[in-house]
């Protein structure tokens, strides 16, 4: 099976980093961008000034805004934000051929639907196949080569190991699972609780509470993957429990970042006026808070950070009625 040209969807800093690490494990990859900017800035200085600067791209990456040339490749990785998903997908649709594999690089939940994103993409591109690409991986690491564990989940497992050896590279290693769901739960979870980690340390409420968060995060991440069909042994992996550690640990992650201005009194217009791009778990968490309520899984930290992004209710408010809550058996 032929998978010399590779197609990234999205030119943000994730997109362009999963560009490098294709780049260096051979083959030609095409970075589709809306902004004329940055598909110029690649294609004449190598490099995307606007969302990772200072990173030589390697010259096996060109720069394109034209989509129909984008699907002409042997796999496509969807890295748009989550929430612009389906709008993509539909102006894909009709260059997309049967059997075109499709990984999912983007972490979150589609708002109106409250679909994942494999969801999404049976409904907008059914001839497409499925699979996921999730687990602790900042962009800034990936572009300059350092040691990244990632896991590629696909229903399929010889497409699974096809796809393995696509994209992987010496530095960026996937390991396969089948498991969809599990997936994709662990990527959209872990964004509004890294929201939520950044608060307990703004508020300088210890890493001890931090720890705390963490784990009855996780716990609240496996009760609703579980409830969706999620294997737990997925979501005590690379895409679960390991992106889950990264982002609630650091600063270069956006939702972190936002939760400990939150937690330092800054409000949501102020954090959003910095730029910085897309904070995924403030969009994911009224969908994630939605679908827990669908499912009826108890999901206090997440529905806590929802009601807090929506100025329901203030930080200490919410920290109150976490704190407040009956003792009960771990």
């Amino acid at each position: 099976m032929n998978m010399q040209k590779l197609s990234v969807i999205g030119g943000g800093a994730w997109g362009t980093a999963l560009a490098q690490t294709c780049a260096h494990a051979g083959r030609d990859v095409l970075l589709w961008a809306r902004e004329d900017d940055v598909v110029q800035g690649i294609n004449n200085t190598r490099e995307n000034q606007q969302f990772l600067p200072g990173a030589k791209l390697h010259d096996n990456i060109t720069a394109s805004n034209d989509l129909a040339l984008a699907a002409k490749a042997d796999i496509m990785l969807m890295v748009t934000p989550a929430q612009f998903t389906r709008t993509v997908l539909v102006e894909l649709k009709p260059h997309i051929g049967e059997g075109m594999p499709v990984l999912l690089c983007s972490k979150g939940i589609e708002q109106n639907s409250l679909k994942l994103m494999s969801d999404v993409l049976m409904e907008t591109v059914p001839q497409a196949i499925p699979a996921v690409l999730s687990g602790p991986s900042f962009a800034a690491d990936v572009v300059r080569g350092l040691p990244t564990a990632v896991t590629l989940a696909c229903a399929d497992s010889a497409l699974g190991h096809v796809l393995m050896n696509a994209i992987g590279t010496r530095s960026f290693r996937p390991y396969l699972a089948s498991d969809i769901i599990g997936a994709e739960i662990g990527g959209a979870v872990k964004n509004v609780l890294a929201i939520a980690c950044g608060i307990v340390l703004g508020r300088e409420l210890g890493k001890s509470a931090h720890a705390a968060l963490i784990t009855r995060g996780f716990a609240e991440m496996t009760r609703l993957g579980m409830a969706l069909g999620a294997l737990p042994e997925t979501l005590r992996g690379l895409c679960g429990l390991g992106d889950l550690v990264l982002t609630c640990s650091s600063e270069q992650s956006r939702n972190m970042s936002c939760g400990l201005a939150l937690g330092r009194g800054q409000s949501m217009d102020e954090i959003m006026a910095r730029g910085g791009g897309i904070i995924e778990g403030a969009a994911t968490a009224p969908a994630l808070s939605a679908l827990a309520t669908r499912e009826d899984v108890d999901m206090p930290i997440s529905e806590a950070i929802t009601a807090i992004l929506a100025g329901n209710v203030g930080i200490d408010e919410a920290i109150e009625g976490l704190m407040s809550r009956p003792f009960q058996v771990e």
